[in-house]
């Protein structure tokens, strides 16, 4: 499939394809508001406002996404015991994530009462940031088993076949793959670190907006269709 058209109607048919779009939408409007805030505030204004409306839906279109880890845990937790243990931490503070931002979303909207916004903005700020820490290891150790698994195909071959050709062109590309869930789970964290623990470094708008979009075009990257 070479038409980039269709790649773009399939990549926006898909959830987390439509969360990287408007996410893209939702740090580009944090940097322009946080560029024009002192010379132009009514643009400013208008760029925050695109920035809100963006983050809450996206928190829309992620109702039942707690349901995701849940499956994967169900479905195919690892292939060691190391990789599932990691896979119940990663998974469970990803569910935290998503289960309580429900609640968030619903309290910034009104529906809930605003002053529980803070409560669960924390709750699943946290959830968040600890199931990336262990994707990311999860992530990391994986890589090295590809490296690993390349390194002996090619020491074990002294010609190359086709099939030992594509295995390695798997994992390097699984290996690309994983570093751009890394780059996005990195970017993340210091996200939910910004809600968890407001500090100068992790809640400037430079901050947080460049790391929002590099998250959000990592996922891009992940969830183009090949």
């Amino acid at each position: 499939m070479n038409d980039k058209v269709d790649k773009l109607v399939i990549f926006l048919a898909k959830r987390d394809g439509i969360d990287k779009l408007v996410k893209t939408f939702q740090y580009v409007s944090k940097l322009v508001h946080w560029r024009v805030e002192a010379t132009q505030p009514d643009i400013a204004q208008r760029a925050k406002q695109w920035e809100v409306a963006s983050g809450l839906s996206r928190k829309a279109f992620r109702t039942g996404r707690f349901l995701t880890g849940f499956n994967a845990l169900r479905r195919s937790p690892g292939t060691t015991p190391t990789l599932r243990f990691l896979a119940v931490l990663a998974n469970a503070g990803e569910m935290v994530y998503f289960f309580f931002d429900h609640f968030l979303w619903l309290s910034r909207i009104g529906t809930l009462d605003p002053k529980l916004a803070r409560k669960m903005s924390f709750v699943s700020a946290f959830g968040e940031s600890f199931g990336y820490v262990f994707f990311i290891i999860s992530d990391f150790i994986m890589i090295r088993e590809g490296m690993e698994a390349e390194k002996k195909l090619l020491l074990t071959s002294k010609e190359e076949s086709k099939d030992e050709k594509e295995k390695i062109k798997k994992i390097r590309g699984d290996r690309v793959m994983r570093l751009m869930a890394v780059a996005a789970n990195v970017a993340d964290l210091i996200i939910g670190v910004a809600d968890i623990e407001p500090n100068p470094f992790c809640n400037h708008a430079v901050t947080l907006g460049i790391s929002g979009l590099v998250s959000a075009w990592a996922g891009w990257y992940r969830n183009w269709p090949s």
